[in-house]
């Protein structure tokens, strides 16, 4: 597999378009379908895309816009606005980058990113995302399993959790600066041990066959596709097992409206606003807008409910 496309410095002669990459997977399942082989030289990375729908890494559900993706984002680094982190991020360096793997584990490591995503085998995985705020996408990411980098440094039998820290970087990042902070700074986030090592839980390096974009989390976010976003940390620098459960931002801010686990439940509403349905952003109309049921764990029950087994997902929301 070429996982070279996923380096930065790539001519935008060689990034495949969004109408071609629709196409191409058209073409792929298409060809799947015959059984036969398909080669597409260096036009787009050779992700592995033998996972079907049952595995839950696919959806035949319809792609949120590219553009939508691009400019449609909640990372209060570079604003709170919507569009703040597109108009607002271009000063962010995400090379040279580092993430330090520690805490409970037997080898920790300072792991560089391109030499992590040299050794990692690169899938495409198909997500539903539900924000909190009630509204959704349907995104093609690209990346690995959290599960591949944690055997790497081998957790302790004693290791619970796995708490995650966002970049603290107020010369490129607009909005952690001001005497009213949103939150504590930096960003942190957390899964228990068993739902960091679930296969669906990936750290992603891109979207749309191209590198993350800075509004997106570049380089290297993590995507939890049963839960809500807010627990898709961004931009990550540190990773720490542990035997507490980590702090994390939205509780630390308001525990009455973020809880630790966020998993996606349409039957427990936020204080200020019901779960049960969701817009769709990129579809619809102004006048129409795709407004949609919630699914439980967001359509991915099958996959995780069993990690809740006699767990009162009402309390530990």
């Amino acid at each position: 597999m070429s996982k070279s496309f996923f380096k930065s410095g790539i001519a935008a002669s060689e990034i495949t378009s969004q109408s071609f990459y629709l196409r191409r997977r058209e073409f792929i399942k298409t060809g799947i379908a015959a059984g036969i082989g398909i080669s597409l030289g260096g036009l787009a990375p050779q992700l592995a895309l033998a996972k079907d729908s049952a595995d839950g890494f696919k959806t035949d559900e319809k792609l949120t816009p590219k553009d939508s993706v691009l400019t449609y984002n909640n990372f209060y680094e570079f604003g709170t606005g919507k569009s703040d982190p597109s108009s607002y991020s271009g000063d962010f360096k995400p090379r040279p980058w580092t993430i330090e793997v520690g805490g409970m584990v037997a080898k920790p490591a300072t792991f560089d990113i391109d030499d992590l995503m040299k050794a990692m085998s690169i899938e495409e995985r198909i997500y539903r995302m539900r924000c909190v705020e009630a509204w959704s996408m349907v995104i093609p990411w690209q990346g690995f399993q959290l599960s591949e980098l944690l055997k790497r440094v081998e957790p302790l039998g004693s290791a619970k959790y796995v708490a995650f820290e966002t970049a603290l970087r107020p010369k490129e990042m607009p909005g952690v600066g001001g005497a009213f902070p949103v939150i504590d700074w930096p960003y942190r986030e957390g899964l228990r041990l068993d739902e960091a090592m679930n296969p669906l839980t990936l750290l992603a390096t891109g979207l749309y066959g191209e590198n993350l974009a800075n509004q997106n989390g570049a380089p290297i976010r993590l995507v939890v596709p049963w839960k809500y976003g807010f627990k898709g940390i961004k931009s990550i620098v540190k990773i720490t097992l542990t035997d507490k459960e980590p702090l994390t931002a939205w509780k630390m801010q308001n525990a009455s409206e973020y809880g630790f686990y966020a998993n996606v439940n349409p039957a427990v509403d936020h204080p200020r606003w019901s779960q049960k349905s969701e817009t769709r952003i990129g579809s619809g109309s102004f006048f129409s807008p795709d407004r949609r049921d919630t699914l439980p764990f967001n359509g991915y029950g099958e996959h995780v409910a069993q990690l809740y087994s006699g767990m009162d997902l009402t309390k530990n929301y």
